[in-house]
This record gives C-alpha cells, structure tokens and sequence, in this order.
C-alpha cells in the first residue's frame, strides 16, 4: 500500500493550482513516481459559500466538472487512484459540510485552515463547535500561521477538543521559512501531528520523497509510516489516526540532510 495525499490542488482551473488537464496530468505523474498510489484533491472553498445553498450549488457544479477532468486525467496515467474533498477557509464560525463532495473522500473528515494565514481568537472555541457535528475536521498545515510557534500549546488545545492536525511535509524542507519549519519540528518531536501531506499546487515538485527521505535520515521509519501511509488511509476508511510517537530528532544529523535536499 503506497503513499496516500489528502491535501493538494490538482483539479484544473479551479483554484491557485493546477490551471490546465496537462498541469494535472503532469501533477498525477510526478505524485506516481514519488509512490503516491491515492490523491484526494482540495480545493479551496470558503465556509461562508456552505451556508448560501444557491452559492455552494453552483460552485459544486464547477468542481464536478472539473473533478471529472481530473479523473480522465488519471485514467490516462494510471495507477493512481484520485478522491476529492475541498480545502475549506473557516472564515465562518458554522460552516455546513454536509455534502459529502466537501469532506475527505465523502468521510467522516473535513480539512480546514484558518483565514489569512492567522490564529483567530477563541479558535479553541471554533474548534470544539466544529468538533460536536458529526464530522471531524484536520487543521491543514498549522505551523504555516504567523507566529504561531510561540503559541503551540494551541496545538493541543485543538486536539483534545477532538480535531487532527495536518502538517506539510514541505514545511519540514525550510519551503515556508524558518518560523514555520520550527514549528513544523516542534509538533513532530512532542507527538502532535497526525498526517503529512504536500499541499501540492501542481508547480515544480511534489516533494514527497524529499521529506519521507528526511524523516528516515533520522531514522524514523515509523513516524512516516503512519504520517503518510497508515494515518491518511485509516482517515479515508472514517478511522481516527494511530497516534504518532514523538520524534526524537538529531538536529545535526537533520540540519545536515535538510542542506542537502535543498540543494
């Protein structure tokens, strides 16, 4: 069983991702030859749009077309299987995912982030309402938001009000920067992130061998294991993910090995 990427932006002309079946196309290639076997595409949709039915119907529409394009364009690639679910802004406190075409592979999880890139306040607050519907939701990338290194202690405010967290996997490259990258290191080594994936916009590299190649640098085989193969499998069969040990990281050895994946 291969690699499964629940976070990227692969159907064509939808969003800031892949514009073209030929972007797609070769986006589907390059997640191939990195051992990714399944896609769930995101695109981005606002949580307000859920709440306006006429809104949300017609941009439903235009992701059903354009996820029928996708999945030509895997058929034409072959062995990569590809989902869909959307990448959905909360800049709504009670957004409706109800439609299964908004959750991840119509399951039990819906991936959110937060607007403008910023914690809002009270987002412990947001997180628990969102927590009591009967869906789960995964907070995409949360070492990406400003300055959220000197508050990760939320981290696991959101997690024990029942949500999931996931990281890019370009963060731990330094592909965000350096607070980010941090932040990124600091969930890993206390045991908060749930899933890796590569929040993939269809340009340059995908990066999933880069940052499987340096988790296991560090010898941690199983943390990639679950981060990119079991959890996000156990998250399309509606299961929660195992739960991920802290990395014990060899800063030298990382500091090293990520000099040279940048290279």
């Amino acid at each position: 069983m291969g690699t499964l990427d629940f976070h990227n932006h692969l159907m064509p002309g939808v969003d800031d991702g892949a514009q073209t079946t030929e972007d797609a196309t070769q986006a589907l290639m390059k997640f191939k030859a990195d051992g990714v076997t399944t896609v769930i595409t995101t695109p981005h949709l606002d949580g307000s749009t859920t709440t306006h039915p006429d809104a949300l119907a017609a941009r439903l529409r235009e992701l059903d077309v354009a996820f029928e394009k996708l999945e030509r364009c895997a058929e034409k690639v072959g062995g990569i299987k590809v989902e869909r679910g959307v990448e959905l802004l909360l800049d709504v406190p009670d957004p409706n995912v109800s439609d299964p075409r908004l959750r991840l592979g119509g399951g039990m999880f819906f991936l959110m982030e937060f607007p403008f890139m910023t914690v809002p306040p009270f987002s412990t607050r947001a997180v628990e309402k969102l927590c009591a519907t009967p869906y789960t939701p995964v907070i995409a990338h949360p070492e990406r938001y400003h300055r959220f290194r000197s508050n990760l202690d939320l981290a696991l405010e959101w997690k024990e009000k029942g949500a999931f967290l996931q990281v890019n996997g370009g963060s731990l490259l330094g592909r965000y920067g350096a607070e980010a990258r941090e932040a990124a290191l600091e969930l890993l080594q206390r045991g908060w992130a749930d899933y890796l994936s590569s929040d993939y916009h269809a340009r340059g590299q995908t990066l999933v061998t880069e940052y499987r190649g340096l988790l296991e640098s560090q010898g941690a085989v199983e943390h990639a294991y679950l981060l990119m193969q079991a959890n996000p499998e156990r998250l399309l069969a509606g299961k929660p993910p195992i739960p991920v040990p802290p990395l014990q990281l060899k800063r030298n050895v990382w500091e090293r090995m990520t000099a040279i994946f940048r290279s």
